[in-house]
C-alpha cells in the first residue's frame, strides 16, 4: 500500500486525526513515512482557492510552484501568502493565462478555486496536463460540460476531488455512520432541504472603466460579456451568465450531501418553480425564490430557497432534513439532531472546530474556521484516492450527479415543466427543446469541450 506524506508540523492534528485513521483504516498510520513531495497549482487565487490551497499545504508535503489570476492584485497577495505558508519559502511562479500554467507540465496537482463558468475547460485543460484535479462545486454550468470532465477524467485516468466537503465534514461522517447507516430513521421517504441567506447581490452600480490590474475579458472567457460595473468578486454568483444562482451555489452542496448519506443516485425526475418575486430591482438575474422537487424511488427531496425573509428555522436556516418513520435527522455544517418518533433522547453533535490545533486559521482573512477541518479531511481523502487509485469520496461522477441535477432543476423552471434526464444517452426523455440546453453557447472564441472533442 502507498504511503502518503502528512505536515511536518503535526500529525493531523485533534479531530482530524482521529477522523483520518477510522475513516482510512490501516492506512492511516502510514500517512507520515515517505518524502514525497507534491508540486501544486491553484488557479484562481482569490477567497476560496485560497483557502483551499491553505489547507491542503497544513496535511501535505506540497510545493507550490505556480499560480494563476487574471487579477494581478489577486495574484501577488496569493504569492506572499504562499511564501510564507510553505516550507521552502520560496515563492511561486505567476501567471495570467491558465494555459500557458498548465502549459509547463510539471504540476502533480491542480487546485481550480475560479467563478462556475470557468470550471469545464480549466479541469479538462488540467487532466490533460497529466495532473490531478481539486476542483470546486459546482463542476459546471450545463451539463453536457459535466459529462465531458467526468469523460476525460476517465481517459487519462485521473483523480478529480469536487469541493463537495460536506462528505467530510467531521460530524456529519458521525451521524451519517451512527444514525443513517445503523437504521435508527427507518424508512425513509421525503427529505427537505434550504438556504435562507440573503446572498443575492441587490445593488445596481454604474459601469465603469475597467481597472489595469484586471483583465475582464480573460475573467468572461466563455461566458457572456457584461458591461463591466465593477470588480466582479463575489458578486458573481448573482448573475446566471457565470452559475446558476442559488440553486447551483447552495442546494448542490445539501442534495449532494443527502445523496451521499442515503446512497442515491440520478434523479426519476426534477421539477422547479420560482423567480425573482421581490428583489425586483437589482441588475440580478438570479431567482430570489425557488423551489425544486428532485425525485427518487419512494422519496423525494424538496428544496428551498429564498433571499429575503426570515428562516422557519432560524437555527437551521441552510440545511436538510430527513424524515423516517422512526426519527428525523436534522443536519447542518453547524450541527445534526437526531430526534426518535418513540419519545427517546435527542442524539445531538455539534460542528468540530481545530482552533488550537491549526492557530494559523485564526489570522487567514475570511476563512470558514467550521469547514477547516472538513477541507483538511477531504484534501487527504483526495490524495489517499491518487495513491491507491482509487475514486474519492466526492469523486468528479458523484459531483456530477448533484450539478447536473441542480442545472437541469433551473431548466425546469425556466420551461415550466418537470425533467427527465438520460446520463446514459445524455438526453432530456422525449423533450427536445430541453435537451438543447444541456450545452450552453459560449463566447467566442471559446470553444465548448464536446466541440473541442
Amino acid at each position: 500500500m502507498a504511503n502518503l506524506y502528512i505536515n511536518r508540523r503535526n500529525f493531523l492534528k485533534g479531530t482530524t486525526a482521529a477522523l483520518a485513521l477510522s475513516s482510512f483504516g490501516a492506512y492511516g498510520l502510514e500517512l507520515m513515512h515517505t518524502d514525497r513531495k507534491w508540486r501544486v497549482g491553484l488557479i484562481g487565487a482569490g477567497w476560496y482557492g485560497k483557502s483551499d490551497l491553505f489547507r491542503l499545504i497544513q496535511v501535505a508535503n506540497v510545493e507550490v510552484v505556480s499560480l494563476c489570476d487574471v487579477d494581478e492584485k489577486h495574484l501577488r497577495e496569493a504569492a506572499a501568502m504562499v511564501a510564507q505558508r510553505q516550507k521552502s519559502g520560496k515563492q511561486p511562479r505567476l501567471y495570467e493565462d491558465y494555459r500557458k500554467m498548465l502549459a509547463e507540465g510539471d504540476l502533480d496537482i491542480v487546485v481550480i478555486g475560479t467563478p462556475d463558468h470557468w470550471h469545464a475547460l480549466q479541469a479538462i485543460e488540467a487532466i490533460k496536463s497529466g495532473a490531478h484535479v481539486y476542483l470546486q462545486k459546482p463542476i459546471s454550468v450545463d451539463v453536457l460540460e459535466g459529462e465531458a470532465i467526468l469523460s476525460t477524467a476517465r481517459k487519462h485516468g485521473k483523480t478529480v476531488q469536487i469541493g463537495t466537503q460536506r462528505r467530510s465534514t467531521p460530524h456529519l461522517m458521525e451521524g451519517k455512520k451512527n444514525i443513517i447507516d445503523k437504521g435508527l430513521l427507518g424508512t425513509v421517504s421525503h427529505v427537505e432541504m434550504c438556504c435562507y441567506y440573503h446572498m443575492r447581490f441587490n445593488g445596481n452600480p454604474p459601469l465603469k472603466m475597467v481597472p489595469e490590474f484586471f483583465d475582464y475579458d480573460l475573467w468572461t472567457g466563455p461566458a457572456p460579456m457584461r458591461p463591466f460595473d465593477g470588480l466582479p468578486h463575489g458578486r458573481w454568483r448573482s448573475f446566471m451568465e457565470y452559475g446558476n444562482g442559488i440553486v447551483g451555489d447552495m442546494c448542490v452542496h445539501m442534495l449532494d450531501t443527502v445523496r451521499w448519506m442515503l446512497g442515491l443516485g440520478w434523479p426519476k425526475r426534477i421539477s422547479s418553480t420560482g423567480g425573482i418575486y421581490v428583489q425586483k430591482d437589482s441588475k440580478a438575474n438570479i431567482p430570489d425564490t425557488q423551489t425544486a422537487i428532485f425525485e427518487f424511488e419512494g422519496l423525494n427531496c424538496v428544496w428551498q430557497h429564498r433571499t429575503w425573509g426570515n428562516p422557519p428555522d432560524p437555527e437551521y436556516p441552510w440545511a436538510f432534513f430527513i424524515y423516517g418513520d422512526k426519527g428525523t435527522f436534522k443536519g447542518s455544517v453547524f450541527k445534526y439532531e437526531y430526534m426518535p418518533h418513540n419519545g427517546g433522547e435527542t442524539i445531538k453533535k455539534d460542528v468540530v472546530y481545530e482552533r488550537d490545533q491549526y492557530p494559523e486559521d485564526l489570522t487567514e482573512d475570511r476563512i470558514e474556521l467550521h469547514t477547516a477541518p472538513a477541507t483538511r479531511l477531504h484534501m487527504l481523502d483526495f490524495l489517499a484516492a491518487i495513491e491507491n487509485k482509487t475514486h474519492p469520496v466526492a469523486d468528479v461522477a458523484e459531483g456530477h450527479i448533484s450539478t447536473a441535477s441542480c442545472i437541469l432543476a433551473n431548466m425546469a423552471m425556466a420551461l415550466q415543466r418537470p425533467l427527465i434526464y438520460d446520463p446514459e444517452k445524455r438526453i432530456v426523455v422525449n423533450d427536445g427543446e430541453a435537451t438543447a440546453l444541456l450545452k450552453r453557447p459560449y463566447r467566442e472564441p471559446w470553444q465548448h469541450p464536446l466541440n473541442i472533442g
